[in-house]
């Protein structure tokens, strides 16, 4: 592939981008690129907001570049402060080896283990003596690092900085520079971190990485509001995650749980089909001809068999259908026929109209703590409608359940 195309597959799904015509001046040279990622093994699982930068490396492999897949079990013992309002707790070593074993064997889901080269950043972290960590500070100075949006917020509450977290970044930054690395990938709350890496760089007398960043995925409970996804990201911490190796059962029935806003969303980051399918998908939910339920079945369905097989997809399908229609959804629930005067109806009205809730103010507050369904999929969105022309099976609360037609 010529240097400009490959450039132009790289960038798509990028948020920042520093710099690309260095990019593109290396992608010219013809020799392959060397590119780097550091996971810090906090928790002893990957789960799917890590595979969006995964992604990205896989894609370098398959342009025939170098990957190199840092476990940071060094750094993890710092803990990054990125997006931190307090120090993040420390783990235990034998939480961090456990962490780092389940991580190299899990990033193979997705890498091409032949075209991987994974590194503990213990190796060279661990035997910097004290003399060295001391040069390594003074290739950085405080005042930068307190430009660092987390720490000025916290500098600025009054909430404290312990001098191991401005470390961080540093060590990060040496990774780059023991690698000697073109490409170093993050999230884009990691910008900082790489961007002192291509000044550290600079300042050992090496080519500066570039620094490329890919977006945060959110967690199953985020919300939308006003078509804008709020909520944290991805974490095992706040349990809102999908791990890559959880049962297919569970990976499913956990993405059948998100709300129909955030579904597109994990579309955009996750689904390997084409942008225009994914459009031509979205329009048909959106006019009515596709029930929404159907294509979280779809994109659930992919990412289980990218992580399992076919087969364990359509079994935990078939597990989740038998469940929502047997186990959930009573028989003999009151069916109603409401007549709009316009094309679509605030759902907090249709709940109180039909009788699900006492008022419109009652079903918003249902919906923003997450206790209503429209068939099988939670509304986090307070201001969603339903359109007319359809059947809903809608379920308010634990045993408040309704179908409505809507003519």
């Amino acid at each position: 592939m010529k240097p400009e195309a490959q450039l132009a597959e790289l960038k798509r799904g990028i948020v920042d981008l520093h710099v690309e015509s260095e990019l593109l001046e290396r992608l010219s040279s013809g020799k392959p690129l060397r590119i780097k990622a550091g996971f810090d093994p906090t928790r002893p699982d990957l789960h799917l907001g890590h595979t969006v930068l995964l992604n990205k490396m896989r894609q370098f492999q398959e342009l025939g570049h170098e990957v190199v897949f840092i476990v940071g079990d060094f750094t993890a013992q710092i803990g990054d402060p990125s997006g931190r309002s307090s120090t993040r707790p420390v783990p235990t070593r034998d939480e961090i080896l456990e962490g780092a074993r389940t991580y190299a064997e899990q990033a193979f889901k997705i890498l091409d283990e032949d075209r991987t080269r994974i590194v503990y950043n213990s190796e060279w972290l661990g035997k910097m003596a004290f003399d060295d960590v001391i040069r390594l500070a003074g290739k950085y100075t405080l005042a930068r690092m307190m430009e660092r949006d987390d720490f000025r917020k916290r500098w600025a509450q009054h909430q404290s900085i312990s001098i191991h977290e401005l470390l961080y970044p540093l060590a990060q930054a040496y990774d780059s520079v023991v690698l000697e690395c073109d490409v170093e990938l993050g999230g884009t709350d990691q910008l900082f971190n790489l961007l002192v890496g291509r000044e550290i760089m600079r300042e050992m007398g090496q080519r500066p990485q570039i620094v490329m960043t890919t977006p945060i995925l959110e967690g199953t409970n985020a919300r939308s509001e006003n078509g804008k996804i709020f909520g944290a990201k991805m974490s095992k911490s706040l349990d809102n995650y999908v791990g890559v190796s959880e049962p297919p059962k569970e990976q499913l029935g956990k993405l059948m749980s998100i709300s129909d806003e955030l579904m597109w969303r994990y579309y955009e980051l996750l689904s390997s089909e084409p942008d225009e399918a994914i459009e031509l998908r979205k329009r048909a939910c959106a006019s009515g001809q596709m029930n929404p339920r159907d294509a979280k079945i779809a994109l659930a369905k992919e990412i289980v068999a990218r992580y399992h097989e076919p087969a364990d997809a359509d079994a935990a399908e078939a597990s989740w259908l038998a469940q929502f229609s047997k186990r959930e959804v009573p028989d003999d629930m009151p069916e109603h026929e409401v007549t709009l005067d316009d094309e679509t109806i605030w759902i907090p009205k249709l709940l109180s109209d039909i009788g699900l809730v006492k008022s419109s103010s009652d079903g918003r507050r249902r919906i923003q703590q997450g206790g209503v369904e429209v068939d099988g999929s939670r509304i986090s969105d307070p201001q969603a409608k339903l359109e007319r022309g359809r059947r809903y099976v809608i379920k308010a609360g634990k045993r408040a359940w309704a179908a409505v037609t809507l003519k």
